[in-house]
């Protein structure tokens, strides 16, 4: 096994946990976890502790925040209320208009479905990234979490390693070629693999203890 091989297997074997995993979903190519998704993956876009996007995640699907109708047809309260209590109380009241516009316009214009906006985009990861940028609260990093994680359910999309996952390949002293890291992984699913990457690029202390255990 080459220092490569090492490096990636036990980073992935020691972070290789998606975020969708921590928040509680249950990830399948159906709408309710497909949404829960979309929603994670607003949260986790703000400059707020990815600890606080997961807990407030598993808040607003506690209280039945888990579907663009149930979404849509909450108050704006109800939405804060949930948020403040997973902590994310820096950007509640913003991401609460958020969350109820983005509902209303996933149901008009994909009848609550992501499967249709997937169908749409044919496979095409920059088409699915302008789509995704249409939702209120979905910029450039909101997208890229999204199809990280939902190439999982969406192989079309895979391997989706984008300049955060790259980025922590690089700290790690690894290729910043999606296909050479994803046949580094060896049976690794490359949803797993991203985020174990990510990981690598957030924190370094991840990268340096992966690194010892590889030598």
């Amino acid at each position: 096994m080459t220092r490569d091989e090492r490096v990636v297997r036990e980073l992935v074997s020691e972070h290789g946990r998606t975020y969708a995993e921590e928040a509680g979903i249950l990830l399948k190519d159906t709408p309710q976890p497909l949404y829960r998704l979309l929603v994670l993956s607003l949260l986790l876009s703000a400059r707020i502790r990815a600890s606080v996007a997961v807990a407030s995640a598993r808040a607003l699907h506690e209280d039945h925040l888990d579907s663009p109708r149930r979404m849509a047809d909450a108050d704006w309260q109800q939405r804060v209320d949930a948020l403040g209590r997973g902590g994310y109380r820096r950007y509640d009241e913003r991401t609460a208009t958020q969350l109820g516009d983005g509902a209303r316009l996933l149901l008009e214009r994909w009848g609550g479905d992501l499967r249709r906006l997937h169908a749409q985009a044919d496979g095409d990861t920059g088409e699915l990234g302008r789509l995704l940028r249409e939702e209120p609260g979905i910029g450039p990093a909101g997208a890229d979490i999204f199809l990280r994680e939902a190439q999982r359910v969406w192989p079309d999309i895979a391997p989706y390693l984008d300049a955060k996952a790259l980025s922590g390949a690089e700290r790690l002293g690894l290729p910043k070629d999606p296909e050479r890291l994803t046949e580094l992984a060896g049976d690794a699913e490359p949803a797993v693999l991203a985020a174990a990457l990510v990981r690598a690029a957030l924190y370094k202390e991840v990268a340096e203890d992966c690194l010892r255990r590889a030598t």
